[in-house]
């Protein structure tokens, strides 16, 4: 077993390595740019290097600097996590020459499929059916559009060395294709330094199956079975199980198989997955799953698959990159229950799923499930990298148990007061479709605001917490004088609650049926269907508004501008693009709030910009 091993990666990723590492007795070593110094990850580590200043490319993708920590710490090993270098040729190649032990993928397989027209080739030259599309080299305007054309709308434009719904775009006629190309290069060349892309045919009816698959280096493969991720939003994953819903043993069979050969065909070593898309139209068919790509590296939703087969991935990943041979076997392989995983981000439904910084100032997860989480309460969610709070898993005998197992710990936790996806995430899976499992990646899309809403609070919730407010001021007589709060005899008690700034009066609350949580510091919390709510029975501080004109478009957080699409004096309508804010790695398109004239523009390509700064303003066109 390895002696040493330096973790080049943070958050929930350093933490789930860093547990199964501890638990081997291998010593550990973390790395940490400045923003990550007080984060969790860092403190429980044996070992912790600073690699230099927030930005991931002065940080975390800095090689050298990364290499240098390892040879300062004497580490033996690298393990890359997930993200960041993890799928990275060259740097396999540089730790190797640094004589470390490279847990990851070889350097030749990460290259044969990190680029996913060469991987479909691949696959074609192995006999693995592929989706329809284009993968040449002509990248011009004219030659895609064309291919677009060929293909049939609607099309799917993939970046290259793409991966996570980075430079992902769904086409629907030709009209919109040069727009969304550029939008796609834009952001996959930030995202990794490769702005090519190719095409594929967009399935209709569409389920994303991927399998699990472990290499060793004495020509050992097995695969850990299915997993079904087609719960997406704009091509990233929501949720994830395994395996995956109405999947008959003899497809299961025929698409393990396949994956199996896959990494064959590679001469794979470590963990990786092998994507497919199929068409659902009329259930799962080995006919009509065709592969997609590669990820060389282990993934987000492996909890699954660790849920249902009994085995510690990561464990396994050491053990092969130590030269050990598989410790199971395919026959002793098997899958016990079903595992349900959803990906739990500081992210405001309500705004397009913005991300939403901040410090987390409460925080209260259930014991009733795994997670796997990078932070804790008093931590800050960066603007610098992924908005991930935790991954939350549950497993049941059955599916419906999982689920309903999930949709309990959605019930009894949460994160605050930023803005989090919970409730939407608990609408997800409160869909009949989801529910009978005939989930496809367009589910959500057809749902749209109907997932995201934010519900007020209900008679039952502001009932709760008043009784839990009135709990915590009878135990505390210097607070029972605060204002908003009554106390004259036990039939005539009141509270008034204040949630968002807004107030509410609840006189003589009844018996409350929810449980309230007392979330310290005057708040109390309860949640109702996945759904969040804290009060406090002090009125929000009065501050001036500072509210900018209803035309004015503010960054809705910090970033860089990556386009301009208009001009000063230029007439714009209703919803018609006018800047791209590039912020925690996706791009965001600021559009007009009516039809007028862009009276002021006060942003250009490549500024750095500040949270709620002032970037144009659209006048009505009679007042221009």
């Amino acid at each position: 077993m390895i002696s040493s091993l330096l973790i080049a990666n943070r958050g929930e990723i350093a933490r789930r390595i860093l547990r199964t590492a501890r638990a081997l007795g291998v010593r550990t070593i973390a790395v940490y740019s400045e923003a990550d110094a007080a984060m969790p990850f860092v403190r429980e580590a044996d070992e912790a290097v600073c690699i230099g200043p927030a930005p991931a490319r002065e940080s975390y993708l800095d090689q050298a600097k990364i290499l240098a920590a390892a040879a300062e710490t004497g580490a033996e090993a690298i393990h890359p996590g997930y993200g960041f270098l993890s799928e990275n040729a060259e740097f396999a190649e540089a730790v190797e020459a640094a004589g470390l032990v490279w847990v990851g993928a070889p350097p030749a397989a990460i290259r044969a499929m990190g680029r996913k027209d060469a991987a479909k080739a691949l696959m074609i030259a192995a006999g693995v059916p592929v989706t329809p599309g284009y993968m040449g080299p002509d990248q011009s305007l004219e030659r895609l559009s064309a291919e677009a054309e060929t293909i049939g709308w609607p099309v799917l434009i993939k970046a290259v060395s793409g991966g996570g719904g980075k430079g992902m775009r769904r086409v629907e006629a030709a009209g919109e294709f040069a727009d969304a190309l550029a939008s796609c290069r834009r952001e996959a060349a930030s995202a990794f330094g490769d702005d090519r892309v190719l095409l594929e045919k967009y399935v209709l009816n569409p389920r994303h199956i991927e399998v699990q698959v472990f290499g060793d280096r004495h020509g050992n493969y097995v695969h850990l079975f299915e997993r079904d991720c087609s719960l997406q939003r704009r091509h990233q994953k929501v949720i994830e199980e395994a395996p995956a819903p109405g999947m008959d043993v003899a497809t299961r069979e025929a698409v393990c198989a396949a994956a199996v050969r896959t990494a064959r065909a590679v001469d794979y070593v470590g963990a990786g997955t092998i994507e497919f898309i199929a068409d659902a139209s009329d259930g799962l068919r080995a006919d009509r799953i065709w592969f997609m790509e590669m990820n060389t590296r282990l993934q987000v939703e492996h909890p699954v698959t660790e849920a249902i087969t009994g085995v510690d991935l990561v464990e396994w990943q050491l053990r092969v990159a130590a030269g050990e041979v598989l410790p199971r076997r395919q026959a002793e392989l098997s899958i016990g229950g079903h595992a349900i995983e959803a990906r739990f981000y500081a992210e405001d439904p309500e705004t397009g799923f913005l991300p939403s910084p901040g410090r987390i100032e409460h925080l209260h997860f259930d014991p009733g499930a795994r997670v796997d989480s990078g932070v804790m309460r008093g931590d800050t969610i960066s603007t610098f990298y992924d908005p991930m709070i935790a991954k939350v898993i549950t497993h049941g005998a059955t599916r419906d148990g999982a689920r309903r197992a999930l949709m309990q710990w959605l019930d009894r936790s949460f994160v605050g007061p930023r803005p989090t996806n919970q409730g939407f995430l608990h609408a997800c899976l409160s869909l009949e479709a989801f529910v009978d499992g005939t989930v496809d990646t367009g589910l959500i899309a057809r749902h749209g605001d109907a997932l995201s809403q934010r519900l007020p609070p209900s008679p039952q919730v502001l009932a709760a917490a008043a009784a839990g407010l009135r709990r915590n001021l009878l135990a505390d007589t210097t607070a029972v004088g605060l204002a908003g709060f009554r106390l004259n005899a036990p039939s005539d008690l009141g509270v008034r609650l204040y949630e968002r700034g807004r107030a509410h009066w609840v006189d003589d609350p009844p018996p409350a049926a929810l449980i309230a949580h007392n979330a310290g510091d005057g708040v109390v919390v309860v949640v109702e269907r996945g759904q969040p709510h804290f009060f406090t029975i002090r009125p929000p501080p009065v501050t001036a508004s500072g509210a900018a004109s209803s035309g004015a478009v503010l960054a809705p957080m910090p970033g860089q501008i990556t386009a301009v699409a208009v001009r000063e004096g230029d007439a714009v309508t209703t919803g018609q693009k006018l800047l791209t804010l590039e912020a925690m790695k996706m791009e965001h398109t600021l559009t007009a709030p009516f039809d007028g004239i862009v009276t002021r523009l006060a942003a250009s390509v490549g500024a750095q910009v500040e949270h709620e700064a002032l970037l144009a303003e659209v006048s009505p066109a009679q007042d221009a």
